[in-house]
């Protein structure tokens, strides 16, 4: 995957999760100042979309649009306090300033490292929370998969809640998500082993739309897979 492939591939991906965001405020129910701030980001989001794929977009290149869509999102933050939507909404943010970097700085060697900034980015988010539940003993004895089913608001629906009625089958499903997460970057070894982990990587967030409403997740971090492959690529070979 060549550099402007995996950049029009991530840009495309983004702008189509960021429709699909931006939709989610522009409800009648929802505020008024709110709408104002998802109705710019929608309309870039799609301009985004037709410039990616070298299709007329008003003139705007995607460089333009990225940098509009970083100022919107920091517009955004403040009105929710922050990353409302916790991961997603940094993961989101990181992509879009990678993407303004990758389009706008003045020398390809610039270029070429935001974007793979990314891909790195990408990489350790695996690792780094596997870090994180390895070294919180609720991970290590099931509880705290057990409590996010039985008393959070997540799950998707209260059958699913029965989930916590059976601490073995989450205390294994526990580790192998812990166990994933720590080995992703030997992944990065061998293009075949980074897309057997991007695919598991991708089921994972799959299940946990499906299970918990973590839709965003699943859209925002499939978003990011183009880079690590032009990165593994470019380091690699």
């Amino acid at each position: 995957m060549t550099f402007e492939e995996a950049l029009q591939l991530t840009s495309a991906i983004t702008a189509l999760a960021f429709v699909q965001q931006s939709l989610e405020h522009l409800r009648p129910a929802v505020r008024l100042h709110e709408r104002l701030l998802f109705a710019p980001r929608l309309i870039l989001s799609l301009l985004l979309g037709t410039a990616s794929l070298s299709a007329p977009s008003l003139g705007l290149s995607p460089g333009v649009l990225t940098l509009a869509l970083v100022v919107n999102h920091l517009l955004i933050l403040p009105f929710f306090n922050g990353p409302y939507n916790g991961g997603a909404d940094r993961m989101s943010l990181l992509i879009l300033l990678c993407l303004a970097g990758a389009y706008n700085l003045p020398e390809p060697a610039w270029r070429e490292l935001a974007f793979g900034y990314l891909g790195m980015q990408l990489l350790l988010s695996y690792f780094m929370a596997g870090w994180v539940k390895i070294a919180n003993p609720d991970w290590r004895t099931g509880r705290a998969l057990r409590d996010v089913f039985l008393f959070s608001a997540y799950p998707a629906g209260e059958n699913i809640r029965r989930w916590a009625a059976h601490p073995r089958l989450l205390l294994g499903a526990g580790w192998a998500v812990i166990g994933f997460e720590l080995a992703f970057p030997l992944t990065f070894l061998s293009r075949p082993a980074l897309l057997v982990g991007l695919a598991i990587a991708a089921l994972f967030h799959g299940a946990n739309a499906c299970l918990f409403g973590l839709n965003r997740f699943f859209w925002i971090w499939i978003c990011a897979y183009p880079s690590i492959l032009w990165l593994h690529d470019r380091v690699i070979g």
